[in-house]
């Protein structure tokens, strides 16, 4: 007969290793989280930069007509 030391040991070896595993998928799958979101904010903060200079040249090369902006109407209120 096997010693019954010895084969709680071995489970719980066993038991460690797969936690141990489960724990680096773990662990990897947030990195992998972490180094997307900090891509998609560069990526953003990029695009942003693009725009706003976009933007300002547009600004800059926009007819005077345009750069004159209407002056707003006043509201009416309703009548009841």
């Amino acid at each position: 007969m096997s010693n019954p030391t010895s084969r709680i040991s071995s489970a719980r070896r066993n038991a460690e290793a797969l936690l141990g595993k489960a724990q680096k998928r773990n662990d990897d799958l947030k990195l992998e989280q972490e180094r997307e979101r900090e891509a998609r904010a560069l990526k953003t903060a990029r695009l942003r930069e693009l725009r706003l200079a976009k933007e300002a040249e547009d600004q800059k090369t926009a007819s005077p007509a345009r750069q004159t902006a209407r002056a707003p109407r006043p509201r009416r209120s309703r009548q009841t």
